[in-house]
């Protein structure tokens, strides 16, 4: 019999992949390609969601011909995708209306500032379990919604269809607008205690029931691809960063994953106990199979890491590639005194303070490249802590070990720190690509080609660890001094009396 497989569709925010695994979650093949980035003003990111659905189509046939591989030894498509990202489509034509607003785009900032100030804005963080923030989706399609007085009226009359970008892409491969609760749970729309759309925020935010997507679990047969691979089933659909808890097989509460790559993103599984934060952090749903509870995790979102050390090399010119940070960091057995702040447009968890400024701060003639870089790669720890700590505190759960995956990862000297400032182990998987690993998890599942969650446990190998190795002391001074580095952070923001803008 020839072998088959699950198909992961991994769309991020720069590219979309898609990988083919067999049984043991060995990657059989993986084809990509990359999409353009649009900025047409401060601020503004958006996306050509046309032009990414004419990726997938040619993608899924590359994977299969790059593995060898006929439609029928497919077995399921799973799903992952860039999560807060706002599309509007015709239903009609199904062709896009807008731009797809991007997840990093912070337009709404007025907007939300505005809604922060009604006398019942409390019921965003009580209901959705996030805070109300330009990150998330319903601010965004408030805001196409209200800049376009047509596409209201078309809205409410359900000609115009909203979706995160996994509901664009199951619209366009099975014809069906649906979604699921992990994508749901980022649009500040759906009630994480019932998992469904909430009628007081649909009021909150004046958005139109009529255009929003069925919401479904995360694992179960949504439709077949029949746009690409007729009867293949689409068998999942998660959003990315719960696609790679999944991955990393963290499906015990207490266990978690941080993600690292443009920004990183850290999931703590708080099983099926909503846990809602007092310390910044976001509660949102992990996953929910067919059937069964949903899982859910407190979720710490960090802005700059992977593109900070970009930022070293395209806006500094001190490395010539990103592998480039760790060798100069190497240069040095410190940071001298340097500690920087990377709130190039303001801090996410546990600040979540969109006015706060990047800095530099210790420096003096002492200071060199190599002390700049390692300062560089320790903001990125530093940051990690900020979150646990606070995961730590609203779950009651001391963190026993950090599951890492994404790019930033290969640096073993970032790895290290994080293991030195955390005081836990550091754990690498041999398969590093989590998030389409997670989709296909989900997927598979869905159709029985892995039987159950310890059948996905048994394919989990380690491919690094790094255990702590600093002084508990050096660890509590130096941390102590990131603090004081976060609040010239946030200072300088802060206008000043009979100043301009500082």
């Amino acid at each position: 019999m020839s072998e088959r497989y699950v198909l992961a569709v991994d769309q991020g925010t720069t590219s979309t992949r898609c990988i083919l695994f067999d049984r043991r979650a060995t990657v059989v093949s993986v084809v990509r390609s990359e999409h353009p980035q649009s900025y047409p003003r401060p601020g503004w990111v958006e996306h050509d969601a046309a032009r990414i659905w004419r990726d997938v189509q040619r993608l899924i046939p590359r994977a299969l011909r790059e593995a060898g591989a006929g439609p029928e030894q497919i077995a399921a498509i799973g799903i992952a995708n860039q999560r807060e990202t706002t599309v509007l489509w015709d239903r009609a034509t199904g062709t896009p209306v807008a731009p797809a607003v991007v997840w990093q785009d912070t337009r709404t900032g007025e907007l939300v500032e505005r809604l922060g100030r009604r006398g019942d804005a409390a019921i965003v963080p009580e209901l959705s379990g996030l805070p109300l923030a330009t990150y998330f989706s319903a601010t965004r399609l408030r805001w196409l919604l209200d800049n376009d007085p047509d596409l209201r009226v078309r809205a409410e009359r359900g000609e115009v269809l909203f979706g995160t970008m996994d509901s664009w892409l199951l619209w366009n491969l099975t014809g069906r607008h649906l979604t699921d609760v992990t994508n749901a749970s980022r649009t500040m729309l759906m009630n994480l205690a019932t998992l469904q759309w909430d009628d007081e925020l649909l009021g909150f935010f004046d958005i139109p029931r009529a255009m929003l997507p069925e919401i479904r679990s995360s694992s179960e047969v949504y439709g077949h691809a029949d746009a690409v691979l007729p009867g293949v089933p689409i068998a999942a659909a998660i959003g990315d960063q719960q696609a790679a808890l999944f991955g990393q097989t963290c499906f015990a509460p207490g266990e978690a994953k941080c993600t690292y790559g443009t920004g990183s993103f850290l999931l703590l599984n708080t099983g099926t106990e909503l846990v809602r934060s007092t310390h910044g952090l976001v509660s949102t749903v992990a996953y929910q199979l067919a059937g069964e509870p949903a899982h859910y995790a407190l979720e710490g979102s960090i802005a700059i890491t992977g593109s900070l050390v970009q930022w070293v090399r395209d806006g500094l010119g001190l490395i010539g590639t990103a592998s480039e940070i760790e060798t100069l960091a190497r240069t040095v057995d410190d940071n001298g005194g340097c500690y920087i702040v990377p709130a190039f447009s303001g801090l996410l968890a546990p600040y979540w303070r969109s006015e706060a400024r990047g800095v530099i701060v210790g420096l003096t003639s002492y200071i060199t490249k190599g002390h700049l870089a390692r300062a560089v790669l320790e903001a990125t720890g530093w940051q990690t802590r900020d979150v646990v700590d606070a995961m730590n505190a609203d779950s009651g759960l001391a963190l026993a070990a950090l599951n890492v995956d994404g790019g930033m990862t290969a640096d073993n000297l970032l790895m290290q720190f994080v293991a030195d400032v955390l005081a836990v182990p550091v754990v690498r998987p041999m398969v590093a690509e989590t998030v389409s690993l997670g989709a296909a998890y989900a997927a598979g599942l869905a159709v029985g080609y892995w039987s159950d969650l310890q059948d996905l446990r048994n394919n989990r190998h380690r491919a690094g660890q790094w255990l702590p190795a600093m002084d508990p002391g050096h660890r509590a001074s130096e941390y102590e001094n990131w603090q004081r580095a976060i609040e010239c952070a946030v200072v300088w923001s802060r206008p000043r009396p009979g100043a301009g803008p500082p």
